[in-house]
């Protein structure tokens, strides 16, 4: 069903993300359950106040000084990421230098050729991890997510994985990877556990990040590195923390 959005509508951009997911869901990019995924997300981002948080743009600099010192940088594709952001990932894939590796929890062949002709269609020319290329294994993970491509994500030192799954952040983490991750919610499992968090909407970080790429590409080695090592990410969640709390405090009903 389509539903025509005004753009005056206070609610505009988030309605406008919902039925682009809605309408990848019955392209079979989107898996159903990827639509309760987004929903839990949508709700931590009101309480950011539907804005990158000042301390999640720190993070969006220590990744993209984490990309470019990277050896073998890869980017982990899903079905919400590929419906919500598919022009913006190769643009963010050329920036970093990353080949991108398409990653289901629920996969399926029909998924699999559905992800790849939205990311060809925007401009990809390589896509990894589909099919039978998808022969490596992230060990202790029973799910598909299990499964990864030894060009991409098999010989990566760091991997970009959204809108993730806790047991394979933890998994790439054990085979020595550093995980970036982007996370709404800075109590997942995921935020956790990951080398960097940015706690923001992906369809906010994506272009930052291609910006902040752009930005410190001029610096030498040196200069990434110090960034990198400056940055601590559980300082950084409970800022983010601190951050939400502080808008709590200050929320006020008309007539208070």
């Amino acid at each position: 069903m389509d539903i025509h959005v005004p753009k005056d509508h206070p609610r505009y951009q988030s309605i406008t993300i919902r039925e682009q997911l809605v309408d990848a869901v019955n392209r079979k990019v989107v898996a159903p359950a990827g639509l309760i995924a987004h929903g839990r997300g949508e709700a931590f981002d009101y309480l950011c106040g539907e804005q990158t948080p000042s301390p999640s743009l720190q993070a969006i600099t220590a990744a993209a000084a984490c990309l470019l010192r990277a050896e073998h940088p890869v980017l982990s594709v899903n079905g919400n990421f590929a419906a919500l952001c598919a022009g913006d990932i190769i643009r963010f894939s050329r920036a970093a230098e990353a080949p991108i590796e398409v990653n289901l929890f629920y996969r399926s062949p029909e998924r699999e050729q559905a992800i790849e002709e939205v990311l060809r269609d925007a401009g990809a020319e390589e896509i990894l991890g589909t099919g039978d290329s998808a022969s490596g294994r992230v060990p202790e993970i029973g799910s598909e997510r299990r499964r990864i491509d030894p060009k991409g994500i098999g010989r990566a030192d760091v991997v970009f994985v959204p809108l993730e799954d806790g047991d394979r952040t933890e998994g790439l983490i054990a085979m020595g990877k550093t995980v970036i991750t982007v996370d709404l919610n800075p109590l997942s499992r995921t935020a956790q556990k990951a080398s960097i968090t940015i706690v923001d909407n992906i369809t906010r970080t994506v272009p930052l990040l291609i910006e902040e790429l752009n930005r410190l590409k001029s610096l030498d080695s040196d200069s990434l590195d110090s960034i990198v090592e400056s940055f601590d990410n559980r300082k950084n969640l409970k800022a983010v923390l601190d951050y939400i709390t502080r808008r709590l405090s200050q929320f006020r009903f008309e007539g208070e």
